[in-house]
């Protein structure tokens, strides 16, 4: 019986267009769900969008709309880029569908019941972030993440015991059996916890909410605070209101749960959510992978600071292609990174048009102008290191994994340029020498292909098809250099 594996993105706010942060998110989900498809493990993969929130229901008042209108309008949005991306999803949980309430609502009344009371509440609230803070977490007085002025919000809530878990949490974290990676976040998160955890609200009252989210079991009153219905998508998008095969088979009975989330929202998914898990005595995910964010100039881009690249025209100037492997190569997976469309380009012609694609079309010309035969035995293909790959994908460093791989483009770019099969070419007894050396090239740049499936599976499958066809023809180049 095959492993089992299952991944998940961030569920982001509707309230505007995607922008390039999670394009990026969701390429390095992708590139993870592929790589480990292709080891053969039963991988399920879930991305969504979070559709409960106020931050749409004030954009919805600001562009006079009803908020599922709203909703509808910009999840079908998100829905586009995950095909725009070529990103292999197993399904897109939509937080407004029938077995995400049923299964929000079936959390909540799982959790212990020493674990949820109702209390009058005044504090400082961030809309941007769906979040209080206490003075003390403000810079000059705004929220650090939007740099607004957060609300005063006093009302009655319910709120979750987080105390009640400090030690537990603390040990979970400390000894990696909830792993967050990179090892700065696991600290952060440590020294977070280490602070002493207070108490966090997890309802709005129906006035505030305008009417919009899920209803908490038992109080018409109350709607449940967004990251408590947000977080719980991992589950609800595996059918775990009715406790359906999907979520037993990767959640119940899988040991590789994956959440891949932005920086920004680490304390949610470090902190209250294995806590909430813990309350209704739920399996906890595995491992925690925390990205940095995406900047212009040096600083934070965000739809709330109207400085986003859409990803959408960089899809459609470029190719999928060549965004996911800037997003891969040139954005460092955990530090903040400057995006630039001149670093873009240079990647372009540097490493693909000059790079992998003038190999591709260097061999398979020789290949066709000498009218060599060759068939490559697709199961004796070079092995190439696929222990060190291992090791890059475990700790999520896709550029590493992908400098990886160019450095065996180099390594057959300096054998071709070495052996000088168009000299041998030219001399007849030299022929089965040239069959041997495009041979091996052949080979080589299968094994270079089978590396790259999960990143650039297009590419990919194009470089397949050329070196597995019965007479191997040059063709279009794979990435014809920009001008």
């Amino acid at each position: 019986m095959p492993k089992k594996f299952y991944i998940t993105t961030a569920i982001p706010y509707v309230n505007a267009s995607p922008h390039i942060g999670f394009a990026l998110e969701l390429v390095q989900a992708d590139a993870v769900a592929r790589y480990h498809r292709q080891k053969n493990e039963d991988t399920f993969f879930l991305t969504g969008a979070d559709e409960n929130s106020l931050k749409n229901v004030q954009a919805a008042e600001i562009e006079g709309l009803a908020v599922r209108a709203l909703v509808d309008r910009n999840t079908a949005k998100f829905v586009a880029l995950t095909k725009a991306l070529n990103i292999s999803n197993d399904d897109f949980i939509r937080t407004v569908s029938e077995k995400h309430f049923a299964g929000a609502q079936k959390l909540w009344a799982a959790c212990r019941p020493e674990d949820l009371y109702k209390k009058k509440y005044k504090g400082l609230y961030c809309v941007g972030c769906e979040q209080f803070y206490t003075q003390k977490e403000l810079v000059d007085g705004k929220c650090p993440e939007h740099q607004t002025k957060p609300e005063v919000v006093e009302e009655e809530n319910y709120f979750f015991k987080l105390s009640n878990y400090q030690k537990r949490l603390e040990k979970l974290i400390a000894s990696d059996e909830y792993r967050i990676v990179p090892e700065t976040k696991k600290n952060e998160v440590l020294s977070f916890i280490r602070m002493g955890l207070e108490d966090f609200s997890i309802s709005r009252s129906q006035q505030r909410a305008k009417n919009w989210g899920v209803p908490v079991p038992g109080d018409p009153t109350q709607v449940m605070y967004v990251w408590f219905d947000a977080l719980s998508n991992y589950i609800t998008g595996l059918d775990y209101a009715t406790d359906g095969k999907v979520y037993k088979d990767y959640w119940l009975k899988n040991e590789n749960r994956v959440h891949v989330i932005g920086k920004g929202i680490i304390r949610f998914h470090a902190v209250y959510w294995p806590a909430m898990l813990m309350s209704a005595g739920l399996d906890l995910p595995k491992t925690l992978f925390v990205h940095g964010y995406i900047n212009i100039g040096g600083g934070k881009m965000s739809k709330s600071l109207g400085n986003v690249v859409d990803p959408f025209a960089l899809v459609e100037k470029y190719g999928a292609e060549v965004v996911r492997y800037y997003l891969l190569r040139h954005i460092h997976p955990v530090v903040d990174s400057d995006f630039d469309l001149k670093s873009l380009e240079q990647a372009y012609n540097a490493d693909l048009a000059n790079g992998l694609g003038n190999l591709v079309s260097r061999v398979s010309g020789l290949i066709e102008q000498n009218n060599v035969k060759i068939k490559v035995d697709s199961k004796k293909l070079p092995v190439q290191s696929a222990k060190d790959l291992d090791q890059l994908m475990a700790q999520f460093v896709f550029d590493q994994a992908l400098k990886f791989i160019w450095a065996k483009v180099s390594e057959l770019d300096s054998y071709i340029s070495e052996k000088k099969p168009w000299a041998m070419a030219k001399i007849e007894s030299q022929k089965k020498e040239l069959t041997e050396c495009l041979t091996k090239a052949a080979a080589e740049i299968l094994a270079i292909a089978s590396l790259l499936k999960p990143f650039l599976p297009q590419t990919a499958a194009k470089i397949e098809k050329i070196f597995t066809a019965p007479k191997i023809k040059k063709g279009e180049s794979l990435f014809p250099r920009l001008t």
